[in-house]
């Protein structure tokens, strides 16, 4: 925390400050013979009528009283990287967004507008990339009025937790009461470590999900509009380890090359056959597909209480980027919620499902 060429601790911030990344001490406790404390890090987005809200990486909100603050300064906007490819916000949410393509799309500005019938919040909701070109409330507005024509409710998809992320974008939202319903992280690392870790022996790739394919995938009776998001993306590869005879694969994976990006998704384990290495080995095989056409670095999408994949995926090198968000708009009950694509399980399950 800041101290003084005094030996005292001194809050270095305003409200002027608001955008910033601070770092505060605040008392939670006194009266007592020793009072306790409590530090905070992340983005402040406000600081109205003596209270401060502070928004963490994981995109937690934090209220505290202007009147428990002991310590306060401006903070580097992003934490240095220790491991994994060097990667902004922006060129991430963009290579993530080609690799999970929606149907249909309009720009609103600067923002992509995302539709698929449905199928998955990724592809049914807005990327705020930017400026809309219109004051907030009257670009809400004209998302609700997009989504809405199709039957869908309007999401918007939010990032907190590394430079360029939208700390200011969800307490808006927030303000507005629109409502965070799924939050996970997307991850980055290395591919040769991944391509290094098992011979990948037995795993069939190809370029379309095939019905073996699709009777591992989590999705029964995928619609052509799921089929068209899964084979969306600039070099799309589908990882089969072919089961007993007459049976579902026992492991399956997706993989989408975008120049020095390969995102790794839908890996997905048999039940009776986890704990015998086969994630790892279909994400082997697919790194070392993604090394041939060029790529260098991986990413996929994991959910923040997926402990089995979060294990998998740091034992393979990978780490936190940053964390997104899926924003609902209020009073959009009536409409229903995306259908979710991806595995939730343990170890042998795949990056997120949202």
């Amino acid at each position: 925390m800041e101290i003084s060429a005094a030996g005292r601790l001194e809050v270095r911030i305003t409200p002027d400050d608001v955008g910033k990344r601070v770092s505060v001490r605040c008392r939670y406790e006194h009266g007592s013979a020793q009072e306790k404390f409590t530090d905070t890090v992340g983005v402040l987005t406000s600081w109205d009528d003596g209270v401060l809200m502070i928004t963490r990486r994981d995109g937690e909100s934090v209220r505290i009283p202007e009147s428990t603050l002991v310590a306060g300064k401006v903070v580097p906007a992003a934490p240095a990287r220790r491991r994994g490819p060097a990667a902004t916000y922006a060129e991430l949410a963009h290579v993530a967004s080609r690799a999970w393509r929606p149907v249909e799309s309009e720009r609103l500005g600067e923002w992509e507008l995302r539709a698929a019938a449905g199928f998955t919040r990724r592809a049914n909701s807005v990327l705020p990339l930017g400026d809309p070109g219109l004051p907030l409330d009257a670009a809400l507005e004209a998302v609700r009025r997009w989504y809405g024509e199709r039957g869908l409710p309007a999401y918007v998809q939010t990032a907190t937790g590394a430079e360029g992320t939208q700390e200011l974008l969800c307490a808006e939202l927030e303000r507005r009461g629109w409502v965070r319903e799924v939050t996970a992280e997307l991850w980055t690392g290395a591919l040769a470590p991944v391509a290094d870790r098992a011979e990948g022996a037995g795993v069939v790739l190809s370029r379309e999900a095939d019905e073996a394919w699709l009777a591992r995938y989590r999705r029964k009776g995928v619609s052509e509009v799921a089929l068209r998001v899964l084979g969306g993306g600039p070099s799309v590869w589908f990882a089969t380890v072919p089961g007993a005879a007459g049976e579902a694969p026992a492991a399956i994976g997706r993989c989408v090359v975008d120049g020095r990006w390969a995102g790794f998704a839908a890996v997905e384990v048999d039940p009776g056959r986890r704990r015998e290495g086969l994630a790892t080995e279909v994400m082997a095989a697919l790194a070392r597909r993604a090394l041939d056409e060029g790529a260098s670095a991986g990413w996929l999408q994991v959910e923040t209480d997926n402990d089995g994949a979060r294990a998998l995926y740091a034992a393979l090198g990978f780490a936190k980027h940053h964390a997104y968000h899926h924003y609902r708009a209020p009073g959009g009950d009536d409409a229903p919620a995306p259908a979710e694509a991806g595995p939730r399980g343990d170890t042998a399950s795949g990056p997120g499902r949202s």
